[in-house]
């Protein structure tokens, strides 16, 4: 009976280390694609500045305004 419990932990164990790494890769191909020059989304040049910041703000969220006195 234990047999069947650790077999089957270790393929849930398995399955959720596969959708993991699945998703990992299609995050990777969404920078990859977006960081591509000349690509719909960003204007000609090499935009590196708001790329970073773009980066910046997914990671930390958007900057919070001041507030209007």
């Amino acid at each position: 009976m234990g047999r069947i419990s650790f077999q089957k932990r270790q393929k849930e164990m398995k399955r959720q280390e596969k959708q993991q790494m699945k998703a990992e890769r299609r995050a990777q191909r969404k920078l990859a694609k977006n960081a591509e020059p000349g690509s719909v989304d960003q204007p000609a040049g090499d935009g590196l500045a708001t790329d970073d910041m773009d980066i910046f703000q997914v990671l930390t969220g958007p900057a919070e305004s001041e507030p209007e006195a």
